[in-house]
């Protein structure tokens, strides 16, 4: 029985067709299979229901006719080109697309003047910028002009985060929708489609097929292109899920250490190990490592973590930190990273406590207000006569000469009365530095009493 006839997405290059014609010609029959399997209309489009549905943004636009700039921000292959090209179809505009990585200064003058003589007779252009968080500041703010006058309905991809990639002032005049990843379903659309229009299934078992999907990571395009290289030789008998690994190239994950993926994974590590989760901890850095993140830049937010989030509530995971370190660079990857494993793990099940944290805050606060007070005189070094004669170090209590080894003094400036910035908790040694604080309290009163 032949799959079912079902919509599917594909993210396809825009400059693959002339303009004018992007949105409507038919593909070579020697397209790759993602060209050929491309949607015809925005309901075809899949994956994406939340926006193009509708009572989707994209969907109420289309349905009122009249399009307002977008950022579309999503992971590869999830179909931001293929929804830009269907857009202008769909609203009658003229289509027009630029690549950040190919294109220039001279490429953005010709798409605008272009633009602007088409807008004379008549007839708006979308213009499509694809990875347009490639552009420099510079350059998105040559956007503005034209933006604002409406020469361009502006419709910019992207797979960084716009609010760390693109100009306030060009995010103030697009909106930023998010698409999602293709989860399985979506994906074993595509398969089906693919498998359609090919006439014949894909020679995989059916683990093997639910292997290539998760394979994919949510991309389309790359599953489509997995798909195409199966098609492309005449196996013997179906693949099993080894026999697919043999066959198809690894995926690389996709990460990339100065964009996106590489702060959230960060942020999902530090929050997994403040949670004492040391399972979810420790796929949050196999997530790191093995898409080629630095080891050294982990074990640099590892010793920030052991200071921030455990402090005094157990001195040693700062030394694990620092040990781990020390092996790693003494190391090397691969042996190297089982310290760094174990400095994670050290870290995800020690007691935690943000005191010293937060008493860093209040004390900066503290001294960024008070900064002019001279500390009190009886705690400052006289080594000169006059300062002795002025009252430098008078009264001085040397702490060890007292009975208990502590003087119970003021060291605090005049005028200032004492602070509290260091709240210990009552979690691991931190429980015993609160002992010690109360002792010395009580004995502090009781000095002064006296």
């Amino acid at each position: 029985m032949a799959a079912p006839k079902l919509a599917v997405m594909t993210d396809l290059f825009a400059d693959d067709l002339p303009p004018e014609s992007a949105a409507s010609d038919e593909p070579r029959a020697d397209a790759p299979l993602a060209d050929r399997l491309r949607p015809h209309g925005l309901g075809e489009v899949i994956g994406q229901e939340h926006l193009t549905g509708p009572d989707g943004a994209i969907g109420r636009m289309v349905a009122a006719g009249r399009l307002s700039s977008m950022i579309l921000w999503g992971p590869p292959g999830t179909g931001k080109t293929s929804i830009a090209r269907l857009l202008a179809a769909a609203v009658g505009m003229r289509y027009a697309a630029v690549s950040a990585v190919f294109s220039g200064v001279a490429d953005l003058r010709k798409a605008f003047a272009e633009a602007e003589a088409m807008a004379k007779s008549g007839r708006r252009t979308l213009l499509f910028v694809d990875e347009i968080h490639r552009f420099n500041r510079a350059q998105q703010d040559g956007f503005l002009p034209f933006v604002e006058r409406g020469t361009v309905t502006l419709v910019g991809a992207t797979t960084e985060n716009p609010s760390f990639a693109l100009n306030a002032a060009l995010l103030s005049r697009a909106q930023v929708l998010i698409l999602h990843r293709l989860d399985a379903t979506a994906l074993g659309v595509l398969l089906a489609r693919a498998e359609e229009l090919e006439s014949r299934a894909l020679p995989l078992t059916a683990a093997a097929r639910e292997a290539l999907i998760a394979s994919a990571d949510g991309d389309g395009r790359f599953l489509l292109n997995q798909a195409e290289t199966l098609y492309s030789v005449d196996l013997p008998e179906a693949l099993d899920p080894a026999g697919l690994g043999k066959f198809l190239q690894r995926r690389v994950a996709v990460y990339d250490k100065d964009g996106d993926g590489h702060y959230n994974l960060i942020s999902a590590l530090h929050k997994a190990l403040r949670g004492s989760d040391p399972q979810a901890a420790l796929y949050y850095l196999a997530r790191m490592l093995t898409a080629g993140e630095e080891p050294l830049y982990v074990l640099r937010r590892l010793v920030r973590f052991a200071s921030e989030d455990i402090g005094l509530a157990d001195p040693q995971a700062l030394v694990q930190c620092l040990a781990a370190r020390d092996a790693y660079t003494f190391l090397g990857s691969p042996e190297g990273e089982l310290a760094v494993v174990q400095a994670c793990l050290y870290c995800a099940t020690a007691p935690k406590s943000n005191a010293a944290y937060a008493a860093q805050k209040a004390a900066w606060q503290s001294a960024r207000e008070t900064g002019s007070l001279a500390p009190p005189t009886h705690i400052l070094n006289a080594p000169t006569k006059l300062m002795k004669d002025i009252g430098y170090g008078a009264g001085y209590a040397y702490d060890h000469t007292a009975e208990d080894g502590f003087s119970g003094s003021d060291y605090w400036p005049e005028g200032m009365a004492p602070q509290e910035f260091y709240r210990p908790v009552e979690r691991g040694f931190e429980r015993e530095i609160v002992r010690r604080l109360e002792w010395w309290d009580k004995k502090r009163r009781e000095r002064n009493e006296s």
